[in-house]
Parts: structure tokens; sequence; C-alpha cells
């Protein structure tokens, strides 16, 4: 394997390493992101209202609408649940407030009082009818059930039969006990009219709630005031939901997180594995072409290596995703949730690699210097490839995409650059004792042939040695010419260089 070969493979093997926790980070920090735009688009539905003329007991139904619809979305996408519902501003004749895609609707009543707005919730068909009258409506009764496609037979049904109906969260329990109240009553006097209360019990709510955990927020009639009241202005602010439970913080619970974590994991599993065998397939091919034949024992040393990498890759990408996760979503402080997620990413590679190596020093499969030497140049690459991925957004508008693309150049880059300053530094050390603030380690120990070779004694530790039979020869002495050699001078000028990764000694 040539140089341009060596350099290439160490920056793709950085870059496959980072990948699973740059992925993880990613995910999380799209997901977080998803949930805050969610919140946003809330404020915005509630912000529309500025400049109506409409009194606030009034549009404090409007406002619960929206924030019952918003609340339950936004625990949706937190919960990464498909649910979703919509407010459908509809004015007919017991018309749904609130729809969904999940078979549910729902409609909502915010009176003065649990009993005011359990009767609006329980009020029947005839009854309003009799509405209709009192505000000067002139078709008969036949009228008015044909026109809305009712008969006869259901006329002391509940408007709103089929529906969850929601109330303010305070009047639940006032509310529940009038109706068990005209439950008992009717039961006895008017059996007919028993049955619209006891369905309007049975589906009394103060939220929404898909019976899969997701569910929106309840709301009481003050903060329906209030809200409504900042609406006509224009000026509900994220620091106004936040005070009534609506932030990141608030919404995406720890669980969520690491939900969300498990699938970065097993993403960035996918893409490291993919990045693993793609070399070594290239391999197995070149090694065919060359010698006609497969190399079995490469197949399998390829899968040992994989099921290495693809739980490496695992624990980088869950542990990159958690973190981000949990400081985008603000459960580590407002501060830290400005922080780059690309950044987080990195450096939880960077540090679970370094909390790897020192267990290889505690167990004496690594030295010291091999440590620092795999530290400083991690951390060279890594700054390569984090200033080129960040250099490249600029030039390619793809999130994600764009960084990864960069990630992969300036850890190629990196790697090439940082052995090229290696060997220039090294140079340096062996010329000039330096030992660059203790990275490189200056041995001055005369190796031991030339200490043997100039005379001196060497002290050997004893070694254990068999003792091997050799039996006598019989040797006919031969006449041999003694020759005279002259003594000569030789010289030996020790020279220094590198004997070990970081460290320089005579050679």
């Amino acid at each position: 394997m040539n140089n341009t070969e060596k350099y290439f493979f160490e920056g793709y093997n950085f870059f496959e390493k980072n990948i699973g926790g740059q992925l993880g980070a990613n995910v999380t920090n799209v997901y977080v992101n998803n949930v805050h735009n969610e919140i946003l688009n809330f404020m915005k539905n509630l912000n529309d209202f500025k400049g109506f003329q409409t009194d606030i007991n009034q549009l404090k139904g409007n406002i619960a609408e929206f924030w019952h619809s918003g609340t339950f979305n936004i625990n949706a996408i937190a919960r990464s649940s498909t649910n979703r519902t919509t407010v459908l501003q509809s004015n007919e004749f017991a018309s749904i407030d609130i729809g969904s895609n999940f078979g549910n609707d729902y409609g909502l009543k915010y009176y003065k009082t649990g009993v005011d707005s359990a009767n609006q919730q329980a009020k029947s068909i005839f009854e309003k009818f009799k509405e209709y009258q009192a505000h000067s409506g002139k078709d008969d009764l036949d009228k008015f059930l044909s026109d809305r496609g009712l008969s006869y037979e259901n006329i002391n049904n509940p408007i709103y039969s089929g529906q969850y109906r929601i109330i303010p969260k305070e009047q639940l329990e006032e509310a529940i006990k009038y109706l068990e109240q005209k439950i008992a009553k009717e039961s006895i006097a008017r059996p007919e009219l028993a049955e619209k209360y006891r369905e309007t019990l049975k589906m009394l709510r103060t939220k929404i709630e898909d019976g899969k955990g997701t569910e929106s927020i309840s709301l009481s009639t003050e903060d329906a005031k209030k809200i409504a009241e900042l609406s006509k202005e224009g000026c509900v602010t994220e620091e106004e939901l936040k005070r009534l439970g609506i932030s990141t913080e608030d919404i995406i619970k720890f669980e969520c997180i690491l939900k969300e974590s498990f699938k970065a994991g097993l993403t960035a599993v996918k893409i490291t594995l993919i990045l693993k065998l793609a070399p070594e397939i290239y391999k197995a091919i070149k090694y065919l072409i060359s010698s006609g034949e497969i190399d079995f024992s490469q197949f399998k040393m390829m899968g040992i290596e994989c099921l290495q990498a693809g739980s490496e890759a695992f624990l980088r990408g869950t542990v990159a995703a958690t973190i981000t996760g949990a400081f985008k979503a603000g459960l580590c402080g407002e501060a830290l949730k400005t922080i780059n997620p690309t950044i987080i990413g990195a450096f939880t590679v960077f540090i679970l690699d370094i909390i790897k190596n020192s267990f290889k020093v505690a167990q004496g499969k690594m030295s010291r210097q091999e440590l620092t030497a795999e530290m400083t140049k991690e951390m060279f690459i890594l700054s390569c490839s984090l200033g080129v991925g960040f250099l490249s957004q600029t030039f390619i508008h793809i999130p994600v995409f764009s960084f990864m693309v960069g990630n992969f150049i300036g850890s190629i880059l990196g790697a090439f650059v940082y052995d090229k300053i290696y060997d220039v530094a090294l140079s340096f050390c062996v010329d000039t004792g330096f030992t660059m603030f203790g990275l490189v380690e200056q041995d001055y120990k005369i190796p031991e042939h030339i200490l043997k070779k100039i005379g001196l004694k060497v002290f050997e530790y004893e070694k254990f040695q068999f003792h091997k039979f050799k039996p006598q020869k019989f040797e006919i002495k031969k006449f041999e010419i003694k020759k005279f050699q002259f003594e000569a001078f030789k010289m030996t000028i020790l020279r220094r260089g590198v004997i070990g990764i970081s460290k320089i000694g005579y050679i």
C-alpha cells in the first residue's frame, strides 16, 4: 500500500468511526427542532387572533380549541406519534370543533360554571329547536329536523352525540356531580331524557386523548381568558407559553429522548456497516482478481470486524443522540441549548475513544505515549473534519448531507496533513532533543549491542536453560599456519532516530 492509499484509508476509517456520533447527534437535533417548530406554529395560530374585536369571554372558547389541538400535536411529535388533530372552525349545526386522523371527534364548551358547561354539552336536539325559536326562528319542528337530516326518533339525543366533550379543567368535578344528579333524577321522572346526561358523562373530558399516551394539556377558564387577551394583542410569546408549560424542556421527556436515541443508534449501525464493508469488499475483489481465488478467512475476519464496528457505532450514536437531545431540549439548562450538534457528536466519539484507550493503557495493551499520540492525531483530524464540514455547508445547501460530505473530505485531508506534519515534527525533535511538551519521549539509553561491542559488561537477568547432551567426537589434528592480523581501529558513530511511537533514541 503506497502512502496515498494509507492516508486515504486512515481518513476513511476516522470518518467511519466519527459518522455514528454525527448521525446520532443530528437525528435528535432534528427531533427537538420539529417539536420546537410545532410550538412556534402553535404560537402563530394564537397570535392570528390579533385585532379581533370579540369579547374575551366569547373568544376564550376559540382559544381553547387551538390550545387543545396545538398542545396535542406538540405532544404527538414529542412522542413520535403520527396522530394529529385539526381545528375545523365550523359554525354548522352540531359541528365538530376539533377533528382527528385517529377517528375521534371533539366538541368544546368553556362556560362560566361546570353546570353551565355540562348543560351545553348535554343539550338535546329538541332543546336546540326551542332555542332556535327563541331567537326568532321561523321554521316549525318538521322543517327544522328535515333540513338537518334528523327525525323524531332522536329528538331527545344530545346534539353532540358521539363527540368527546371537553370543558375547563377546574369544572370537571362540578360537572360530573351535576350530571350524576340529573341521571338519578331523570331516570325516575323522565327516563327518555336521562340518556343524554348519561352519554354526556361518559364522553366528558378535560383534554384530548388518543388512548396511546398522547394527549393535550388541560386548560382552565382563567388561563383561557389570559391567552385570549394576549392573542387579541398578538403578544403570545415563547416565555408566556413556557409559563403555561409549553416548551421543549416541559414537553420532551427524557424517556422520549432515549427512544429517539435508540433509533439513532440503529441508524448509525446501518451506515457504519455499509462504510465498513465497502473497502473490505474492494479488497476481496482485488485479491480475487490477482490470485484467482476467494480468501474465505478474509470474510470471516470481515464478519468479526463488522460486529465490533456495529456495536461501537451503536454506542457512539446512542450516547451522542442522548446528550444532544438533553442539551437541545433544555433539560441541562438554557445555556446548553445553543451548542452545535455536530460538535457534540464529534467530541462524544473523541471522549469515548479516550475512555477505550485508557482501559488499554490500564491493561498494559497500550503505552501512555501511544495514547497521547492517538489523542493528538484524532484531535487534529477531528478539527479538520469539522472545519471542512462547516465550510461545505456554505456551498451545498442540503442539511446534514452537506456537512457529511465536508466531514469525509476533511477526515482524509486531516490524515494526510497530520502525517506530513508529524514527520517534520519528529525530525525536528531528533535534531534538537525537543520533547514537544512531553508528547515525544527522548530516550538516551545506549543500545545493548553497542555496549557489548565496546567491551562493557551488560547485566542480564538469569535465564533457565536446558543442558544438552553432546557426544564427544574424535578429530584428527591438522597442521594450520598461523596468520598475523593487524588490529584495526574501528569507530561507530551513534545517531538518533525514531525507535517507537513518539519515541526517539539511538539507532
